[in-house]
């Protein structure tokens, strides 16, 4: 029918054919929607290969089976890649995963894996000592992430605990990579570094020796120990006795307790050495 045919019907015959119209044209769209929805999910558009690459060591091919791959929906077609990529991310150890589909029905995933640098002990908020910590430890990635992980998974690995208040992972990361080249230079190692709430810092060598190294900026606090690493081989050699504590929190220096050794005499402070 032309146009002028058209024009000449009447109102309510044009009404109905437009209405007409409008519901075939819905019914094909439905029915061609529901035919590509019965398409995309035939076997024959099913994942035939799932490879997996990158980080793998923490990993085994039964523990990704078991953890990620029920949580993948859809086929070759029609899987939401960002979902799947959260379903192997909830895998304990994986800190990223990428997702590409690959002719034909190939799933490709890689994978980077968390590499632990530390524990974490999160201290409670409100707490100002720096020993205040939650019982519950956690790991911390060698980007100062938290993650959750079997902590026996690294009970091989001499990893240092890094204690502060929440989200100070970072930061506390940092410092400890910060001041271990001086500490490493006196035969030690920093096992235990604290953070309070004030923002006073505490380090703990192997040994057992606890420095305390006060307030400041990273610059600040590394520079003080620096300095205090520099001379305490002179004072521990002098008295022939390991170090139990040194306060660095002093602007003329430093206070020392030795084992077995008093640097007090009665009435008088401690002799400082700066």
């Amino acid at each position: 029918m032309n146009a002028a045919a058209t024009a000449a019907l009447p109102p309510d015959i044009r009404l109905m054919n437009a209405v007409s119209a409008v519901l075939v044209t819905a019914l094909l769209a439905t029915a061609a929607w529901g035919l590509i929805r019965w398409v995309v999910r035939l076997p024959v558009f099913n994942f035939r290969v799932i490879q997996v690459d990158g980080d793998v060591s923490r990993n085994s091919v039964a523990s990704l089976r078991a953890n990620a791959l029920p949580q993948l929906r859809g086929s070759f077609l029609n899987m939401n890649l960002a979902q799947g990529r959260a379903a192997f991310e909830a895998v304990p150890w994986v800190r990223h995963a990428q997702l590409q589909r690959v002719w034909p029905m190939r799933l490709k995933v890689n994978l980077e894996e968390h590499r632990a640098a530390a524990y974490w002990e999160a201290r409670a908020d409100g707490a100002d000592s720096a020993t205040e910590a939650t019982a519950e430890r956690a790991l911390v990635n060698s980007f100062g992430e938290v993650f959750q992980a079997n902590l026996g998974d690294v009970e091989d690995e001499d990893l240092p605990v890094l204690a502060g208040p929440a989200n100070a992972a970072s930061d506390m990361l940092r410092m400890w990579q910060a001041l271990s080249p001086a500490a490493e230079k006196l035969g030690e190692s920093i096992d235990r570094l604290d953070l309070s709430g004030r923002g006073s810092w505490r380090a703990t060598f192997g040994s057992g020796a606890v420095i305390e190294l006060g307030r400041g900026t990273e610059a600040e606090v590394v520079a003080r120990f620096g300095q205090f690493a520099r001379s305490i081989s002179q004072v521990t050699a002098t008295y022939r006795s390991p170090l139990l504590t040194a306060d660095l929190r002093h602007a003329d220096g430093y206070a020392v307790k030795l084992r077995g050794v008093t640097t007090q005499t009665p009435g008088k402070p401690a002799n400082r050495k700066r």
